[in-house]
Order: structure tokens, then C-alpha cells, then sequence
């Protein structure tokens, strides 16, 4: 029987987090229950009601850390460039600096630790396309899946990060998986463990620093993302 932790939808939308450090690499996650939060990326919104995304679960030990090795060889160059970024910025922004220290220090840990996932999840739409009306369209329909599909795990105990940095070398994550690299684009590569308990918080933000009404104000403006090592928080 499946367990669920009884969150409601503000609970949680409210603390779905990007987990890195708590994931119980070694605890098995069930394909049944793969399957069960796969059910509801199936009524996630999609572009035109075309379905033109496709899920690869990968469970197989010799796959996973093959996924896992170029991860982590896509992710190394970039390391050292993202913890001098992290630097720059918190020393305009103390608080933000010592809540970034913290990702570092999870982002390290799920290199390091990757290639003993239980599962990873490889959000897949249809196109190869360049042009960008194509990669949008694509990327509107498996993303709000995926992120349907990661909500319904966190209602069921397991945990999930968002991670892009292997697209770096995505024909050979194609090839490991037997994805026809021409004709599918991956979006993303999402472990997923049960967490080390389920007690997750709201993450401290500021609404109003990204939140307009009717014209863009000049006191918000955006932080480009730092990208490397880490993943959405």
C-alpha cells in the first residue's frame, strides 16, 4: 500500500524542494509507484492536447550510472566558475550567500552520490527542430508533466531535482538509453529516492522583487541564473 503523507495542494506547492541531500540512495523505490505518480503527468497540460512528450524511467544499475558518469563530467569544468559566481553575488547579498552555501554543499553531494539513485526520470518531447517555437512548445508541455509528476511524489514520500547540466553531452545520454537523438530532445535528468524524513519547509523568498502588475518595475530587477552546479532550489 502506498503512503501518503495527507499534504494539501498549498502544502504542497509550498514545499516541494529541490532535494539533493536527502535522498535515501538505499532505499528501493517501487516501479509501481513510478508508474502511480506517472499517472498524473498524464493529465498535466499539453500543448495543442498533442502528447507529444514521453517519460524514460531508468532503473537498470549499469544505465544509471552511466547517466550518472556524464552527469558528473558535464558538471566538473563547470564548478569552480559557479562557486566564484555564488561568491560575487553573496557578498552584495549576505543572507542570500549563507542559504547558497548550503546548495553548494548539496550540489556536491548529489555529484558525488548520483550514480546510487533508485531511479532517474528523463523528461522526453518529440523534435529536434531548432527553431524556437518548437523547443517552447515542447518544453511547455513535458515540463508541466514532469513538474506534475514530481508533485505526486512528493505527496507519496519520494524526493526529486530538476538537473539539466548532462544536456551538455545529451547524444550520449541518447545513446545509453536508446533515445532516437534525431527525432526526441531531453529536457532534464531527475533523480528520484524517498527523503530522509518529509518535513520540508517553505523556502525564504521575496514575492515582491519578482512580482509585477501591468508594467515591469525598475526596483526588481533579474538576477541572472548562476548555472554549473547546482539545479533549481
Amino acid at each position: 500500500m502506498t503512503t501518503r503523507l495527507g499534504l494539501s495542494a498549498d502544502e504542497m506547492l509550498r514545499t516541494t524542494r529541490a532535494v539533493r541531500r536527502r535522498l535515501d540512495f538505499d532505499r528501493p523505490v517501487p516501479e509501481s509507484l513510478l508508474r502511480e505518480c506517472a499517472r498524473f503527468a498524464v493529465q498535466a497540460p499539453t500543448s495543442s492536447n498533442g502528447q507529444s512528450w514521453h517519460f524514460v524511467v531508468v532503473t537498470d544499475r549499469s544505465k544509471v550510472e552511466a547517466l550518472a558518469t556524464i552527469y558528473r563530467r558535464a558538471q566538473d569544468p563547470n564548478r569552480a566558475r559557479f562557486i566564484e559566481a555564488s561568491r560575487r553575488r553573496a557578498e552584495r547579498e549576505p543572507a542570500w550567500g549563507t542559504q547558497q552555501s548550503r546548495v553548494i554543499e548539496s550540489g556536491i553531494h548529489l555529484a558525488e552520490n548520483i550514480h546510487r539513485s533508485p531511479a532517474m526520470l528523463i523528461p522526453c518531447a518529440a523534435g529536434r527542430s531548432e527553431d524556437p517555437r518548437h523547443v517552447i512548445e515542447g518544453a511547455g508541455s513535458v515540463i508541466q508533466a514532469a513538474w506534475s509528476f514530481m508533485l505526486a511524489a512528493r505527496e507519496r514520500g519520494l524526493g526529486t531535482c530538476w538537473t539539466t547540466v548532462h544536456l551538455i553531452y545529451e547524444e550520449e545520454a541518447a545513446e545509453v538509453l536508446g533515445i532516437p537523438y534525431e527525432e526526441v530532445r531531453q529536457y532534464a535528468l531527475i533523480p528520484v529516492a524517498y527523503t530522509i524524513g518529509s518535513d520540508f519547509k517553505p523556502a525564504a523568498r521575496d514575492l515582491d522583487s519578482v512580482l509585477s502588475f501591468n508594467t515591469w518595475s525598475r526596483s526588481a530587477p533579474l538576477v541572472p541564473a548562476l548555472g554549473g552546479l547546482h539545479e533549481p532550489s
